[in-house]
């Protein structure tokens, strides 16, 4: 037989390309359970702790009469919104909320404009004013009460007596403006990191345009920076007052919700009630009326951040 006439060396010589092999359905659904065991924890940490609160919302369940315990409906609702001491730490909350979101985010937006620009010790700056978001809050409220706001030792007091202010209790005769001091020192970190990032993010051909234009440094900050860093100061505000929402450790280790209720916010009244009135039911409603109100209050700042970001409208999606 002739070379030229030898029969191709493979079946692979003659045949087109072998069609791409597609993993087993099977083997793909198996890759996820894994994450099954995490999942389920989740749910027994966080849904299933809820749903026994939802239970006990509709009962009578106070532990200090044990065996009394008999289902009532809708009264606990009814008691929560009839209660004035859940209206005035209502009122409280948001006052909290709006004043601590807005001097943080003030302050955040300042400094986070100052370590965008370059100057010895930068790092080190931005290190430092960092760090007060790494300390707890139960922490950071013991330290202000004590060694900032006591009246005869602390730093505050010190300072003050160089202009003859001697002897001030804050906490107590200005409890609000105390509480507020601590959480705004506490979240002006996270404000200034989140504009910083905005800041750092926005594009350099534009302010060497306005530059050029002959506009100065106020004027390029107010019409070009500061509406590009809107969406990243929404976002701040919107994960601050998320959060702050809960804020508990600040309010017990400096004020206890005194003097009387004025800084008794939300989650204060609802440990009041449950841990030294042992009002089961009651707190229970509270707590679900307090899940309730925030996340409805998240969905719609959601939606508007969301219409932020992408410039649609609600009939656009």
């Amino acid at each position: 037989m002739a070379v030229g006439s030898l029969p191709p060396a493979g079946p692979t010589a003659t045949a087109g390309p072998l069609p791409a092999r597609r993993p087993p359905r099977r083997a793909a659904g198996r890759r996820g359970w894994p994450l099954a065991p995490a999942l389920l924890w989740l749910v027994v940490l966080t849904q299933l702790p809820f749903v026994f609160t939802v239970v006990f919302s509709f009962q009578s369940r106070n532990l200090l009469r044990p065996g009394s315990e008999h289902w009532v409906g809708l009264a606990n609702y009814t008691n929560v919104f009839t209660d004035n001491v859940f209206r005035a730490a209502l009122l409280t909350e948001i006052e909290l909320t709006v004043l601590t979101v807005a001097f943080a985010m003030a302050l955040g937006v300042a400094l986070a404009v100052l370590l965008d620009r370059r100057f010895p010790g930068r790092g080190l700056a931005r290190t430092l004013l960092i760090s007060p978001f790494l300390v707890m809050p139960a922490v950071a409220g013991l330290l202000w009460k004590t060694a900032m706001f006591d009246p005869v030792f602390g730093l505050v007091n010190y300072t003050a007596s160089w202009f003859g202010v001697q002897g001030t209790d804050f906490v107590n005769h200005f409890p609000v403006a105390s509480v507020v001091t601590v959480l705004v020192w506490e979240w002006t970190p996270f404000m200034m990191l989140i504009v910083l990032a905005g800041l750092q993010s926005q594009p350099t051909e534009i302010l060497e345009a306005a530059r050029v234009d002959g506009a100065g440094p106020w004027a390029t900050f107010r019409w070009i920076t500061l509406p590009y860093l809107r969406r990243y100061i929404e976002l701040g505000v919107l994960l601050g007052a998320i959060h702050l929402v809960n804020t508990f450790d600040v309010i017990y280790m400096m004020t206890q919700g005194g003097p009387g209720t004025r800084t008794t916010n939300l989650p204060y009244y609802i440990y009041q009630r449950a841990f030294l009135g042992f009002d089961v039911g009651q707190s229970s409603a509270l707590g679900v009326v307090t899940v309730a109100g925030t996340l409805v209050a998240a969905a719609l700042a959601l939606r508007l951040l969301f219409t932020a970001f992408t410039g649609t409208g609600a009939g656009d999606r």
